[in-house]
């Protein structure tokens, strides 16, 4: 079983493309025979966090992959690490505006994404979808979200699962090109890769895919 979540939308966008991508990538999985559910998380903190518990509680996924909006990235984000903070510069759908809190109280300070990451890169660049590995995936829901799922999956080594980040689509940013974006069907895709590799891969590749800042 592998559950696929994404957001509604939040600030000032009227749709959220991670909840648009994995319900294509549902789809695009399901022809293929998997079984995959999929639901849609809130942006706020806490309640967020809890709607996944509800989620895999119910489930029971083996895999499970959150997606996430990254505006202004202008790759799909292969998220490799959630730290124990929320800090958020704007307010979540409900108001919550949480500076320098533990997502988990006494939690580990981070985790590491259980998903194989850089040989899911590798299959994206075969497949000609623009990825990179990200060593942060901020401090806002996202990022809430992402140290949450690992935190619980940290007692469940049999599940894997982790964080991924989607560009704008077309359709949300000005047609000047300065604002990156990606069509909808290639970030499904994308997500799609993410799982196939996470099913065939026990183990991760080894690649250079780090940063210098």
């Amino acid at each position: 079983m592998i559950l696929l979540t994404g957001f509604e939308p939040f600030g000032t966008d009227d749709l959220n493309p991670s909840w648009l991508a994995v319900m294509r990538a549902r789809e695009i999985l399901q022809a293929e025979g998997l079984t995959v559910e999929t639901v849609e998380l809130p942006c706020v903190f806490g309640e967020s966090a809890a709607a996944l518990d509800e989620a895999m509680d119910r489930i029971s996924p083996d895999i499970v992959v959150s997606v996430g909006l990254a505006g202004g990235r202008e790759r799909v984000s292969l998220e490799r690490v959630a730290i124990n903070c929320d800090d958020a510069r704007i307010p979540d759908n409900k108001g919550q505006r949480p500076i320098d809190e533990e997502v988990v109280r006494g939690g580990p300070a981070a985790y590491f994404s259980s998903l194989p990451i850089k040989a899911a890169l590798r299959n994206l660049q075969i497949a000609g979808i623009r990825g990179e590995v990200s060593q942060s995936a901020g401090t806002y829901v996202c990022n809430h979200v992402f140290y949450a799922l690992m935190h619980r999956l940290a007692s469940k080594p049999r599940v894997r699962g982790g964080f991924v980040h989607v560009p704008y689509l077309p359709e949300q940013v000005s047609p000047d090109g300065i604002t990156p974006s990606m069509p909808l069907e290639a970030m499904a895709e994308a997500v799609s890769v993410v799982v196939r590799t996470a099913l065939r891969t026990p183990t991760d590749a080894k690649l250079p895919a780090g940063a210098i800042h």
